[in-house]
């Protein structure tokens, strides 16, 4: 699938619930409305979906949520799509709060999953709580040690936070280059209504990596994921820093990626509001065919990049839905 400014769509997100056991004060409200079930892609539905993708020259699946894991059943459809790792597909990752990973890692890495990203924002426990309102740090560097212990190649994320965690980056380095997880700081993004202001989160990682350079040496890498981070080798531990710059830095020229929602709702862009309705199409016919060309003619409208802007005159979000209702 080539999109109309030339760049290869070869990596698809899939969103395979919007609910969430954490209520993290930048991408919801604590009183979040999740869809009604009945709205959700069945498991069968999100397998034919992402197998007409790997037809398609699909390469990498990652499965995000909200929290994937909280999806009832959500190992059946890991185990079949990890049928398909060497048949069309290379690489099947997931994207989770860690909550669930000690009771999960183990059957992930027998799956076939062989990398995790896990979202981590803080290692001091009462600011863990605060900032993910139901989130229990213990649990999840629990889940995070089962995964490792497991085999799982980790990679740490966590959204950088005017005051908040901006001075904790040094610390968070080191406890990664200890484990030999690599860390990605992320800027926080204009998705959908929170309580707050937003400017008022905004870190802009150009100046986090200039007070990190100062203690690390860093050098920028050639290892790339296919995502949207740039990556720099720490050369004092070995591993990686990657950074999520939509805003300070866009990731748009080289994007490769597409998001599927639980609903079944492809957005071509994270941050443009165009999409397709593939559920309505795949549920009218049992015909691929039909299925593949409208998947096709959602690349054709991929758009050439985001319209992210954080500012104190803008009143709202610069996209209206949820991250965790388009894919985390």
């Amino acid at each position: 699938m080539i999109d109309p400014f030339g760049r290869s769509i070869t990596y698809l997100r899939i969103s395979v619930t919007d609910r969430c056991d954490f209520r993290c004060v930048y991408c919801m409200a604590e009183d979040m409305s999740f869809l009604p079930k009945r709205d959700l892609l069945s498991l069968e539905e999100l397998e034919r979906l992402a197998g007409a993708f790997i037809r398609l020259g699909v390469r990498k699946l990652r499965l995000t949520g909200g929290e994937p894991l909280v999806r009832r059943g959500v190992m059946a459809l890991v185990n079949r799509l990890g049928l398909q790792i060497g048949h069309g597909l290379d690489e099947l990752t997931l994207t989770t709060n860690g909550s669930q990973l000690a009771r999960y890692a183990d059957e992930l890495a027998a799956a076939g999953v062989r990398r995790l990203n896990v979202s981590i924002d803080t290692l001091d426990e009462a600011k863990f709580a605060s900032i993910t309102r139901w989130g229990r740090l213990p649990q999840v560097i629990e889940g995070v040690m089962a995964a490792k212990q497991a085999g799982l190649r980790i990679k740490i994320n966590a959204v950088a936070l005017k005051g908040v965690n901006e001075h904790e980056f040094d610390t968070m380095l080191a406890w990664c280059g200890d484990h030999g997880f690599d860390l990605c700081l992320i800027e926080t993004m204009p998705l959908g209504e929170i309580e707050g202001d937003r400017m008022d989160q905004y870190l802009p990682l150009s100046v986090v990596r200039q007070r990190l350079a100062a203690n690390w040496t860093l050098t920028p890498s050639t290892y790339a994921t296919g995502g949207p981070a740039r990556y720099f080798d720490i050369a004092e531990t070995g591993t990686r820093l990657g950074l999520i710059t939509p805003l300070t830095h866009n990731f748009c020229e080289s994007c490769n990626r597409v998001r599927l929602t639980c609903t079944g709702t492809l957005y071509m862009c994270l941050g443009q509001d165009d999409a397709a309705d593939l559920r309505g199409v795949m549920r009218a016919s049992d015909n691929d065919q039909i299925l593949e060309d409208a998947i096709r003619a959602a690349i054709a409208r991929k758009p050439k990049g985001h319209d992210f802007v954080i500012d104190r005159t803008r009143s709202g979000p610069a996209v209206a839905r949820h991250m965790s209702v388009t894919g985390g």
